[in-house]
Order: C-alpha cells, then structure tokens, then sequence
C-alpha cells in the first residue's frame, strides 16, 4: 500500500480513473474498467476478473485484505474520491479492473435454460435492474441486442449492484441472437401487446428466451417473426406498457414457478 495519500487531481492515476469512468471509448481502448463499492468488488473479484490496482479513501473505508496483497493499492484523499468516484455515495473504495470479452459462443448454458434477450435497451440503468431480477431469478444468461451497449458502463455496474457479474452477460446483433437460439433449440418468447397470449397460459419449462423490447417503440420485425410465441402481460388500467425491469421480473419469475411444478400450463390457449 502506498504510504502517501494521492490529493491532487492533476495525479496521472486520477486523469486516468476519470476518463475510464467518464468514456466508453477509453474503456475499449485500454480494457480497463472501474467497479466502486465492496459488494460490487467481491462479485467481480468472485467471478474471476482480474484487479489492476485499488483506490481508498481512509476517511471513508478502512481497508481490509480481500483482495490480494500483491494488488497495487492507493490511498486518496476525500476530494480525489469525489472526482474519481461516479457516485460520490460509495462507500470509499473502488477498484480498476481488466475488462473479459462477452460472446454467444462463450455462453455455457445447461439443459432448458432461461435466457432474458433486451432489444436496443434505453438506458444503462434500466439494463441493470434487469440484471438484478435476472440474479434473484437465477436465469440463465441477459443477451442484448444492440453491439453498441457498453457492458462497463459505470451506471450500469452500479445499478445491477453487481449482477453484471453474477450472470452471464453478453451484447450481440439481434441477427446473431437469433441464430444462436435456434441452434440451441431455445423456443423465442416475444412480449409484445398486439396477436400474443396471456403469459401465464404459456409453457416456459422448455430452453425459453424471453424477449423485451424498448418501452416507446417495442420489439422490430425481426424478432417478431422469429418469435416462436408471442405473449403478453395484462394491462387493466389506462397505460399500455410497464418498466422492461417490471415486465422482465414478471415474465421470469413465471418461469420459476412453471419450473417448480407448482403451476399447471395450458399451452393450447
């Protein structure tokens, strides 16, 4: 650990963190990113990402020894941490991390996995409360459609409380989506209002990939007609749609139950 503490921000290590945070094109460009707080850490650090260095503020986290002591660590002052930091509410640490390369072909799946695919997602925040239902579900992999989605997005990191590295995680085109599904014999569920069932008369004990699109425009045509069912969640009151992060949560936790043996499915409505 260093002995002095880093205060100025014009340090290069603190030109660095901001840039990293700040610029997806520094993170492809240098295959770094920043994840901030403990928790956020320990699931990285679990889930087999490599640390470049750490960054403390000992006014705010007393550093302990859950990282590797051969990993670089610098203390900083609570004015560096306010620049480096996204959110300035973390809790005193965060850390540069070697970023892992997300492909279809890299996926391991198991028999009849449960696969949730998002469509031009809107927002990284939005991408990471999916992860998180898609954590507490246990599903099986997220697949985003749109190869511009930046899976270090630090609000995304933030937002998914980690999840981006408890499951499975990639970015592809829709058209690589769709052929890896049919590969693998995963039946394509579409959530869409218009010819589409009731969710819960749909069979999702079989490989399921669930799949949502942006909440103004909704799914394109390609998936549409790749679907292998289209269904629906019912809307009683004057709106038309919910939180892809809501709809995500309802959608597979009905998999969960149908999966438990606790419903009974007609798959013929």
């Amino acid at each position: 650990m260093s002995d002095n503490v880093i205060s100025s921000l014009q340090n290069p290590r603190v030109k660095q963190l901001v840039l990293l945070q700040q610029k997806s094109s520094e993170r492809r460009k240098t295959g770094l990113f920043v994840v901030e707080g403990q928790r956020e850490i320990a699931h990285c650090v679990e889930a087999g990402y490599e640390v470049e260095n750490l960054f403390y503020c000992p006014q705010m986290y007393s550093l302990t020894s859950h990282l590797s002591p051969l990993t670089p660590t610098y203390a900083v002052s609570p004015q560096v941490y306010e620049k480096i930091a996204y959110r300035g509410s973390t809790e005193g640490l965060l850390a540069v991390v070697h970023a892992k390369d997300h492909t279809l072909d890299g996926l391991q799946l198991p028999d009849n996995p449960v696969i949730v695919v998002l469509e031009s997602v809107e927002k990284p925040g939005n991408l990471g409360a999916v992860l998180r239902t898609a954590d507490a579900a246990h599903a099986d992999a997220v697949i985003v459609c749109d190869p511009l989605t930046d899976l270090y997005n630090p609000n995304l990191i933030r937002s998914s409380i980690g999840a981006i590295f408890t499951v499975p995680c990639v970015a592809c085109t829709s058209e690589a989506c769709i052929a890896f599904l049919k590969a693998h014999h995963i039946q394509i569920l579409t959530a869409q209002l218009q010819d589409s069932h009731l969710y819960y008369d749909t069979d999702m004990r079989r490989g399921t990939a669930i799949v949502m699109g942006t909440e103004s425009t909704g799914l394109t045509d390609i998936w549409r007609q790749a679907a292998d069912a289209h269904i629906r969640i019912p809307m009683l009151g004057r709106l038309d749609s919910l939180n892809v992060s809501v709809s995500a949560a309802i959608l597979l936790f009905e998999a969960v139950r149908q999966r438990e043996g606790k419903v009974k499915v007609n798959s013929e409505k």
